[in-house]
């Protein structure tokens, strides 16, 4: 009997320590967030590149190459530094990530309006 009740309870720790290796930490999750938005703002500066060319064509000054510029920085930040950044500095790094996107939609947004024909 108390050979059983050691074998039921050796199962469930094994089963519980197998469920918290399967769960990502913190920091994995916060790593992967960012990558997720960093793909997302890479996303939307090629289609706000896309969308300045056909207002405004080629030009020397490219605010979206800047941007792009930026997203490979922070990559590269984030393959230097991403193992032993704390879960806030990888919030950070979302968030400017975030503010970025959310200034090429705008952006976006103006350069519809301006496309839009006059009513």
């Amino acid at each position: 009997m108390k050979t059983a009740l050691f074998i039921l309870i050796g199962v469930a720790c094994v089963a519980a320590l197998a469920l918290m290796l399967r769960r990502p930490s913190r920091h994995q999750r916060a790593v992967r967030d960012v990558l997720d938005a960093a793909d997302a703002l890479e996303d939307r500066l090629r289609t706000a590149r896309d969308e300045i060319q056909a207002v405004a064509g080629e030009r020397d000054q490219d605010p979206v190459r800047d941007a792009m510029r930026e997203m490979l920085r922070q990559r590269l930040w984030l393959r230097d530094h991403g193992r032993n950044a704390t879960v806030a500095e990888l919030a950070e790094v979302r968030a400017s990530i975030d503010a970025a996107r959310d200034r090429i939609d705008d952006q976006l947004v103006r350069i519809a309006q301006a496309r839009a024909p006059a009513v």
